[in-house]
């Protein structure tokens, strides 16, 4: 599965090029679903569980 940064980010701070690759996809969109299901009164010991499956059915539909 490829996981691109969320927020890549380039830089030229001072002339010197630096890149800023920060948070993976999975987990930005595991944390946006796991927001989700807290707010919909999940589970609370399944949650972690269920947003990185979800985060996995969002990556996968990426490959599409």
């Amino acid at each position: 599965m490829n996981n691109p940064p969320a927020f890549p980010l380039t830089s030229n701070w001072h002339n010197e090029l630096k890149h800023y690759n920060g948070m993976g996809l999975r987990d930005y969109f595991a944390a946006r679903a796991m927001q989700a299901l807290i707010d919909n009164d999940g589970l609370f010991s399944e949650i972690p569980t269920q947003a990185y499956a979800l985060a996995d059915a969002m990556m996968k539909a990426r490959e599409q």
